[in-house]
């Protein structure tokens, strides 16, 4: 992610001069290249790593979620006898393992998203690092603003985590290894 998030942060900026054409008010920025020249101009090449902390906390929740999700689910699908050690089981792990990684990783990706998103006004950001970011938007919006844009988040993430597991699960059978 450390490497990656200056990508990221131009796709966050970009993404946000969307709701601002949809307003009627100029874009930032005409493409990508234009955003990366932009935001080194004004910011420094110190600025396209802006937010990336938040970025490394959601990919470490993320992980998380999916990776000690998914062999708790699959072996209480299997226990409790929903399914064996097929398809099914690993449709049902992937799924909650899906959820687990959306609902860690929501918090830290609206924190990311609003980090990479601030623009100084008077020299002067409205967030000075993760926590404050946290804090000021519990503060404002209540504890359910970390979770804005969940379903769209598990949108993305449940048919990757279904791709993703079933397809390592059918690896790991054609090589012969044991499931657990």
């Amino acid at each position: 992610m450390v490497v990656a998030s200056p990508a990221d942060l131009v796709k966050v900026r970009m993404q946000a001069d969307g709701r601002m054409a949809s307003q009627g008010l100029q874009p930032r920025y005409s493409g990508p290249f234009d955003a990366f020249k932009k935001i080194v101009q004004a910011e420094g090449l110190k600025g396209l790593w802006k937010g990336v902390l938040p970025n490394v906390q959601r990919a470490f929740l993320v992980n998380m979620g999916e990776l000690a999700c998914y062999d708790h689910a699959k072996q209480l699908v299997i226990r409790s006898r929903i399914a064996d050690d097929n398809v099914y089981a690993h449709t049902l792990a992937s799924i909650m393992s899906g959820l687990a990684a959306t609902s860690l990783s929501c918090p830290a990706d609206v924190v990311k998203t609003r980090m990479m998103n601030q623009a100084a006004k008077e020299g002067k950001f409205l967030y000075v690092g993760s926590l404050d970011c946290l804090v000021k938007t519990v503060k404002v919006e209540g504890i359910q603003a970390l979770w804005k844009g969940f379903f769209p988040t598990w949108a993305r993430l449940g048919p990757w985590q279904f791709v993703f597991w079933v397809s390592y699960e059918k690896f790991r059978k054609i090589a012969g290894l044991s499931s657990f």
